[in-house]
């Protein structure tokens, strides 16, 4: 079983001072990403899909032992809303190829305003059932009707991760649906993506992994609130609490 931590995207101007040393060029901004962290979720897919020569040029290079996780485009999930995914799934699969050993998952994310219908459930399970099985898909709900036994079903049965988030206003429902369990952290305060967690919450985070390794699955947590590089301090002190290191 393995744990990663790391952060949703990893070229933010706040994070100089935090993660960066002032000054430092946007191009080095990876270069020093990867000597904390061994995993990202890359969100600018989500606005902007990358060329697979951008994918190569990761997987070339990106240090052995890292992996990358791709937010699927908004094309797919917010404007077509699953319909009519064939072309984003031959998307995926050259994405995948290119990343070779850096790949991950394809995070999905649902537009907040798609609610449990038959309709969406019935678009849901045809985009699962159309995506390759080598690669890992993991389904983030953000309206809550989608708390319900038949979808974490329909999940299990095509071996898709459900998404467990955190973060003001969203539904947090620590449940596993495959071997691999996928959690992002949007903030613990009054509004998304801002706001540093304390270390008792960080710890309750901390036993929940646990709990998750001893089940036999392996644990993906990607800290969502880049603001005044929370997402940064919260991931160290997450990372330290798994090695069994106290808070500072």
């Amino acid at each position: 079983m393995t744990v990663r931590i790391g952060t949703s995207g990893w070229s933010y101007d706040h994070w100089d001072g935090v993660l960066y040393p002032t000054g430092l060029p946007v191009a080095g901004r990876l270069a020093r990403y990867v000597q904390e962290f061994d995993t990202v979720e890359l969100n600018a897919s989500f606005y902007r899909w990358p060329r697979d020569a951008t994918f190569e040029g990761w997987s070339r290079r990106l240090p052995d032992g890292f992996t990358m996780t791709v937010k699927a485009h908004r094309g797919l999930t917010h404007f077509r809303r699953l319909r009519d995914p064939e072309a984003w799934v031959e998307r995926f699969e050259r994405c995948w190829r290119a990343l070779g050993e850096r790949r991950e998952a394809i995070l999905v994310q649902l537009h907040p305003a798609i609610d449990r219908t038959d309709d969406a459930v019935g678009l849901l399970n045809r985009f699962l059932a159309d995506m390759s099985d080598w690669i890992p898909v993991a389904v983030e709900f953000r309206h809550p009707s989608w708390d319900a036994a038949d979808v974490y079903d329909l999940l299990e049965r095509h071996g898709a991760a459900y998404v467990v988030t955190s973060g003001h206003g969203l539904p947090l429902v620590p449940r596993a649906t495959s071997r691999l369990v996928y959690v992002r952290m949007h903030g613990p305060d009054d509004r998304l993506y801002a706001g540093s967690y304390t270390d008792d919450a960080l710890r309750w985070w901390a036993d929940r992994i646990g709990e998750w390794q001893d089940e036999g699955r392996d644990v993906l947590v990607y800290f969502n609130n880049d603001g005044e590089g929370h997402a940064v301090r919260n991931a160290r002190t997450l990372k330290g609490l798994l090695a069994g290191v106290p808070p500072a």
